[in-house]
């Protein structure tokens, strides 16, 4: 485990997926982050694939190729590449045991930064490969709900920021009883600020699918503290918690990509939402918790 810290908050970073597992408000004394048996995860890092596949496979080239869940990339060791004492940043390659899933040479670089206003996460995404590589995007974490003690979930909000019309849309989602996109959308609010309670997950996660979310803010009138997900350079937001718990957790998740639409595996080469980076390229990818 990592620790970061600065004056107002400390984050602790496990290298084994370069997951982030406790973000700590100081002054206060408590943890935005989930921490729970009833949920093992809290803010695992989705690399090459979000969702799951069609038959855990997809296509590519004429090949087929196994692809776990939200891809492999939370089940690998990074390394160590620079550390001060408010900032980490973190570095995967693939190795001959992803190449059988992901047949490229790709690096993954994450840049854990602390500042007075929260936590900025940076992804480099780098492909070494002599050909153009398709790839997916997204980070998963869960915060509690309530923040502090003293609240239910019920006493929280989200409200949605940008250049966006309403209504709020989401991809509908069938359960197999792993989560597909039907290819259709409906409707999940027709206003930008939302009361919590978990019957609106009753179907499982939501993925917004209106383009220009900038932010999503998770706050209550109960106290000031809040969470703002700041999207920076990720295309869409999905929401989740425990479909068949009420726990006290939600995930605001920032994704470059979706899951597949329920049926045979797709070619990621066409796939609706995947990223396509040149060979021998880098791209930047940018989101920021700002805290309260």
């Amino acid at each position: 485990m990592i620790t970061i810290e600065n004056q107002y908050l400390q984050a602790v970073i496990d290298t084994h997926g370069a997951q982030l597992t406790h973000l700590y408000h100081k002054a206060a004394g408590f943890d935005y982050l989930w921490n729970n048996p009833a949920w093992n995860k809290h803010a695992p890092v989705l690399f090459p694939a979000i969702g799951r596949s069609n038959m855990d496979q997809y296509q590519l080239n004429g090949h087929t190729y196994s692809m776990p869940q939200h891809g492999f990339i939370a089940d690998q060791d990074f390394q160590i590449v620079a550390q001060t004492k408010h900032a980490v940043s973190l570095r995967a390659q693939a190795t001959a045991a992803t190449r059988k899933m992901f047949p490229f040479d790709f690096a993954l670089e994450l840049t854990f930064t602390l500042t007075s206003l929260g936590l900025s996460l940076t992804f480099a995404v780098t492909n070494n490969s002599q050909e153009t590589m398709p790839f997916s995007l997204g980070s998963h974490p869960a915060f509690n709900v309530p923040l502090i003690s003293g609240a239910d979930f019920t006493d929280y909000y989200l409200e949605f920021s940008g250049d966006f019309e309403l209504p709020l849309e989401n991809f509908e989602i069938v359960k197999t009883p792993a989560p597909y996109r039907t290819g259709k959308t409906e409707t999940f609010a027709r206003s930008q600020k939302i009361t919590l309670n978990h019957d609106l997950f009753a179907k499982g996660l939501r993925i917004i699918a209106n383009s220009q979310i900038k932010q999503v803010k998770l706050a209550s009138a109960t106290t000031n503290h809040q969470v703002i997900v700041n999207l920076g350079d990720f295309a869409n937001v999905c929401l989740w918690t425990k479909e068949d718990k009420e726990l006290p957790f939600l995930c605001i998740e920032p994704f470059n990509g979706l899951p597949d639409v329920l049926g045979e595996p797709v070619d990621w080469q066409k796939k609706q939402a995947n990223l396509q980076l040149a060979a021998n390229k880098t791209q930047l990818f940018q989101y920021e918790l700002l805290l309260k």
